[in-house]
C-alpha cells in the first residue's frame, strides 16, 4: 500500500515540477522573449536546477514549444469557437507586464526574431486557431479570413505591447475591441461581439 503511495506522490510531484517550469517558462519567455530569456532565469523561477529543467523537457526549443501549446490550447478550450477571438482579443489588449494565460502572445512578438520560436507558433498556435476559426463562415475563403484576423491580431499586439505606438497603446481596451469585433464579423459572420469575453 505505502508504494502505492509513494508511486502517487511522485506522479503529483512530477506534475508539479513540471506545471512549475512551464509556468516560469510562460512568463520569462512573455517578458523576455526567446533570445533572453536564459535557461538558468527559468530554472530559478521554477525552484529547479537546469538539470531537472532539461530532464522535463529536453532543449530550451523544446520547452519553448511546450510553453506555447500549453497555452494556446487553454485559450482554445476556454469557450467556445465563435468567443475565441474576442478571448484572444482580450489578451492582446492586457497592460504591458500583466501575467495572464495570454502570455503567449507576448512570448511571439518578442520572439519573432528566432526562426524556432516563428515555427513554433506558427505551428503550434496558428494552425490550431485558423482551423477553429474558419468554422465560423461558410465561405469559401474562411481559412484566409481566420489567417487574415490572426495576422490583425498580432499587429494590434505588436503596436500596443511592444512598440508602445500611440493612439493605440493607451486606447481604452473595450473601444478597441468594438472596432475589431464589428470589423471581423464582416469575414466571420459568426463571431461573438461580446467583450470583454465572460
Amino acid at each position: 500500500m505505502s508504494s502505492e503511495n509513494e508511486t502517487v506522490s511522485r506522479k503529483r510531484d512530477s506534475a508539479a515540477t513540471s506545471a512549475a517550469i512551464l509556468t516560469a517558462a510562460q512568463e520569462l519567455f512573455a517578458e523576455r522573449g526567446y533570445e533572453r530569456a536564459t535557461v538558468r532565469d527559468i530554472a530559478t523561477r521554477a525552484g529547479v536546477n537546469q538539470a531537472l529543467l532539461f530532464r522535463y523537457f529536453g532543449t530550451k526549443d523544446e520547452l519553448f514549444r511546450a510553453a506555447i501549446a500549453d497555452q494556446g490550447r487553454r485559450m482554445l478550450e476556454e469557450g467556445s469557437v465563435d468567443g475565441l477571438l474576442s478571448r484572444l482579443l482580450a489578451r492582446a489588449l492586457e497592460p504591458a507586464g500583466s501575467v495572464a494565460q495570454g502570455q503567449w502572445l507576448q512570448a511571439a512578438l518578442r520572439s519573432s526574431g528566432h526562426d524556432e520560436g516563428v515555427s513554433a507558433i506558427r505551428r503550434e498556435l496558428g494552425d490550431e486557431y485558423v482551423r477553429a476559426l474558419s468554422t465560423l463562415s461558410d465561405d469559401p475563403d474562411s481559412e484566409l479570413y481566420a489567417d487574415l484576423l490572426l495576422a490583425w491580431l498580432l499587429g494590434i499586439g505588436l503596436m500596443r505591447s511592444v512598440h508602445r505606438r500611440e493612439p493605440l497603446a493607451s486606447a481604452d481596451p473595450a473601444t478597441v475591441a468594438r472596432h475589431v469585433l464589428r470589423a471581423a464579423q464582416v469575414l466571420l459572420a459568426r463571431v461573438d461581439v461580446n467583450f470583454p469575453p465572460p
